[in-house]
């Protein structure tokens, strides 16, 4: 027979943490690194010194990882990038893929 307490543990260890997802910022050939730099700071929240970093990483590798969040965060983050690119008339792309 279990106790209450028992069964309380039980249902703790059955709650799971939400799954966590990685956003990338894609390469291109049009986008300006300025641009990129602004992305960063003012999307991602990185300090300039970090967006420059994920920017050279963008420019070199064809990808940079500029975070990991939650699904409903990296959606929202995505959307953000791809919005604020149109506006300026940049092909800017990001993708996030589950960590």
């Amino acid at each position: 027979m279990s106790t209450q307490h028992e069964e309380q543990l039980d249902l703790d260890l059955l709650v799971e943490f939400p799954k966590k997802y990685k956003v990338f910022l894609l390469n291109d050939d049009y986008t300006s690194m300025d641009f990129v730099v602004d992305i960063l700071m003012n999307i991602f929240h990185k300090s300039e010194n970090e967006a420059q970093q994920i920017m050279l990483e963008v420019h070199q590798n064809q990808k940079g990882l500029c975070g990991i969040y939650t699904h409903e965060i990296a959606e929202t983050k995505v959307m953000q990038v791809i919005s604020k690119a149109k506006e300026n008339n940049f092909p800017l792309k990001a993708m996030m893929e589950e960590e």
